[in-house]
């Protein structure tokens, strides 16, 4: 339960318009929000008597915003060893057809927890992509519990698969199965059914966000015929969208397709389009006049097959938050580490050590992320009235010393594993990196026992082993 509580004693790296850090503050919670900020003498003074949490040696910031990720993939991160080819494949089989419920719960107990204990107070699944499962609510449902059981906020985005339809799922019982057909207007139903059920605008534990595909030929066997039937799609998902007064989001937008996306009337002020990778002018000028959101992943394949224009998107004045794109194939949860790679990708793009200097890099994934998810007035900074979500860095350790310059040391040389405790609407989640209300060794071992049973319905145990190419060879293939 949320309590009353006084953050003493820390370096409070606010976020709020003025960037104001204050040395030596502190943060008052209450009632889950944030109740006052300021020098920590002056709120001991006005609050006496305050439960207090010590944070002498610490940075106390906003929880971090994860803004673009994919449900499932945290349980198929290791999969073909680094080939992503073969990764691809073992997803495309694995969601629609070796996918269960309880999968799907164990996915969302073990990313939440991984976001959980690197600082991440809020993260966004796409849960309509590669098949995900968009044919049966008790999937998007098993996820959202998962989340509800770790504490972290989820923004969960179910839509529809690709076409063309109707899609091929396979729903388990025990080791039988059997094969459904589902198509767009079912998989629309459910869309729906899931914002009623799930959508809480109360305090915020799960929103929903409407995921449209994006097809291109190419692009996960898209041909070009099927790529004549994407647009009705993204044009069905986005009226559902705004009918119901939820988001939108697209992943995998590359040159032309957000040109496509502006013919087609979906962008907006409510809408996140992901990877957005050799955008040209006019495209960049659509994102900023229309007000549509950019969710960056510098660590992604995309980020390496094309350049996401992060900088010069911001200069036109859109709103781009960094992101993870989810654990799979080789990357994790740890928003630090996919800042610093966002500062080395655009720094070497232009060859130039001054573009994206650190505080703008820490905005992308506090403030400028909360923007991107249309909920600046909830979170992202460490303003009154704002939901208490807040991370506590320990800043005392050999890779984050000497021990001047600490927004700099922040931003450049924390690790996810720098994080000591933290607070989800006011809660303690976990406190010295260790978490009382879930038990993470349990949280791993269904995780395991999900991905094995998931293997073995489709067949892909092989996916586990080490990749030809993998030693003594300079790329695979």
């Amino acid at each position: 339960m949320s309590e009353t509580l006084l953050i003493v004693n820390g370096l409070v790296v606010t976020m709020d318009p003025d960037r104001r850090v204050i040395e030596g503050g502190a943060v008052l919670v209450a009632d889950g929000r944030i109740a006052a900020v300021g020098d920590t003498a002056a709120l001991r003074a006005a609050h006496p008597g305050t439960a207090e949490l010590d944070a002498s040696g610490k940075a106390v910031l906003p929880g971090l915003i994860d803004a673009h990720a994919h449900a499932g993939h945290t349980l198929v991160k290791t999969l073909g060893g680094g080939d992503g080819a073969r990764w691809t494949e073992a997803v495309e089989a694995i969601y629609p057809r070796g996918a269960t419920p309880d999968f799907w719960g164990a996915d969302g107990a073990l990313a939440a927890l991984e976001r959980l204990k690197a600082g991440v107070t809020t993260g966004l699944s796409i849960f309509g992509a590669y098949g995900s499962r968009t044919d049966d609510a008790a999937h998007a449902e098993a996820h959202a519990a998962g989340y509800r059981r770790i504490g972290v906020r989820s923004v969960l985005c179910p839509g529809v698969s690709p076409p063309p339809y109707p899609n091929r799922f396979f729903e388990w019982q025990g080791t039988t199965h059997r094969e459904r057909q589902i198509g767009l207007e079912d998989q629309l139903a459910v869309c729906t059914t899931l914002i009623e059920r799930l959508h809480d605008t109360r305090d915020s534990q799960i929103r929903i966000m409407l995921c449209a595909p994006v097809g291109y030929p190419g692009r996960h066997g898209v041909t070009p015929e099927t790529a004549k039937i994407y647009p009705e799609v993204a044009k069905q998902v986005r009226a559902l969208s705004r009918a119901k007064g939820v988001g939108f989001t697209q992943d995998g937008h590359k040159g032309g397709t957000v040109r496509d996306a502006m013919e087609q009337g979906i962008l907006g002020p409510d809408a996140l389009l992901s990877h957005c990778i050799d955008l040209a002018e006019d495209e960049i000028r659509m994102v900023a006049e229309t007000g549509t959101k950019i969710a960056h992943n510098p660590s992604a394949n995309m980020s390496i097959i094309g350049r996401c224009p992060a900088i010069e998107l911001m200069e036109a004045g859109a709103t781009v938050a960094i992101c993870s794109d989810g654990t799979a194939p080789d990357r994790s949860f740890d928003m630090f580490r996919h800042m610093t790679q966002a500062m080395h990708y655009h720094r070497r793009h232009f060859r130039d050590a001054k573009v994206l200097p650190p505080g703008k890099a820490l905005e992308m994934i506090t403030c400028d992320a909360a923007a991107a998810l249309g909920l600046q007035d909830e979170i992202g900074s460490l303003e009154l009235g704002k939901r208490a979500d807040i991370a506590i860095i320990d800043l005392r350790k050999p890779h984050l010393w000497p021990g001047d310059m600490p927004l700099y040391r922040l931003v450049c040389f924390a690790l996810g594993s720098d994080v000591d405790t933290v607070l989800v609407g006011g809660r303690v989640l976990m406190r010295d990196r260790r978490l009382a209300h879930v038990e993470e060794a349990t949280v791993m071992a269904e995780a395991t026992r999900e991905i094995g049973l998931a293997l073995q319905r489709t067949g892909l145990q092989a996916m586990t082993a080490t990749p030809p190419g993998f030693w003594k060879s300079t790329r695979y293939g």
